[in-house]
C-alpha cells in the first residue's frame, strides 16, 4: 500500500491515453456536461454560493496536501514544490477567483488557466505517478477542478470572456514566461518547460527543436485561445440573424 505514496515511486511509467487516463478524462468531461445541464438549479443563491465555495475548499485542500505530501516524503524543495507551471498558478488564482466571484480575473482564467489545465489533463508529466498513486489522483483533482471553475463561471455566473481579454492575456503569460526563465536559469529548473521538453510525451514534441518550440507554443497558444473563445463568437453571429 506504502507503494501508492510514495515520492520515489517503483510504479509502472504513466502511459498516455491508458484506459485509466481515459477514464479520468471522462470522468472530467462528463461532470463538466452535467455543469451546464443543471446550470438552472446551481443559479440559486444558496446554491450558487455553496458549490462555489465547495470547489474553493475542493482545490484548496489539493494544493495543501501535496505540499504536505511533499514534506512528509522528504522531497519538498524549489525545484519540486513551486507552483509556477501556468496549470500550478492557475490552481491558486482559481481559488481566489471562486472565492471572490472576480470577473476581472476570470477573464484571464478563462483563456489561461482553461487551455493550461486542459493540456495538462490531455498530457500529463506524470512519470511514475501512474494509476493509482495519490498524486495522479491529487494531479486530476487540481486541474479538473480549474477546469470546473472555470467553466462553473461560464454556466452558473453567466461571465463571459471578451476579444481584448484574449489578447491581455496572451501579453501577460508572455511576461510571466519571460520571468520564469530567469528563475529557471537561477535554479537549474524546468518551469513552464521553457528550458527542454518535459521527458514526457506532450504537444512539444510536434514542435521542432529547443529553441525554436517556444516559438510554435506562441502560435499554439493563439490558437487555443480561440478555439476557447469560438463557442461565445459563433453564439454571437447566430444571434445576430
Amino acid at each position: 500500500m506504502h507503494k501508492y505514496f510514495q515520492f520515489h515511486s517503483k510504479m509502472d511509467k504513466f502511459h498516455l491515453f491508458s484506459v485509466e487516463h481515459l477514464l479520468t478524462i471522462g470522468i472530467i468531461f462528463a461532470l463538466c456536461i452535467l455543469l451546464f445541464i443543471f446550470r438552472k438549479q446551481l443559479q440559486e443563491q444558496v446554491s450558487e454560493r455553496f458549490s462555489r465555495y465547495t470547489l474553493a475548499l475542493l482545490l484548496l485542500a489539493s494544493e495543501v496536501f501535496y505540499q504536505l505530501w511533499l514534506l512528509y516524503e522528504n522531497a519538498w524543495s524549489l525545484k519540486t514544490a513551486l507552483p509556477l507551471q501556468l496549470s500550478d498558478i492557475a490552481v491558486i488564482l482559481a481559488i481566489v477567483m471562486l472565492l471572490t466571484n472576480s470577473y476581472r480575473l476570470f477573464q484571464f482564467m478563462y483563456f489561461a488557466g482553461l487551455g493550461s489545465s486542459i493540456q495538462a489533463i490531455i498530457t500529463p508529466d506524470l512519470d511514475r505517478f501512474s494509476f493509482p498513486h495519490i498524486r495522479y489522483f491529487e494531479f486530476f483533482v487540481s486541474h479538473g477542478g480549474v477546469v470546473l471553475a472555470c467553466l462553473f463561471m461560464v454556466a452558473v455566473s453567466k461571465y463571459r470572456p471578451t476579444i481584448s481579454s484574449l489578447w491581455v492575456t496572451a501579453l501577460i503569460v508572455n511576461l510571466y514566461a519571460a520571468c520564469v526563465f530567469f528563475i529557471n536559469k537561477s535554479l537549474k529548473t524546468n518551469f513552464l518547460y521553457i528550458m527542454k521538453k518535459p521527458a514526457s510525451a506532450s504537444l512539444l514534441d510536434y514542435l521542432g527543436p529547443w529553441p525554436w518550440y517556444i516559438l510554435s507554443l506562441e502560435l499554439v497558444m493563439i490558437v487555443s485561445f480561440y478555439l476557447l473563445y469560438s463557442p461565445f463568437w459563433l453564439k454571437r453571429k447566430i444571434e445576430r440573424k
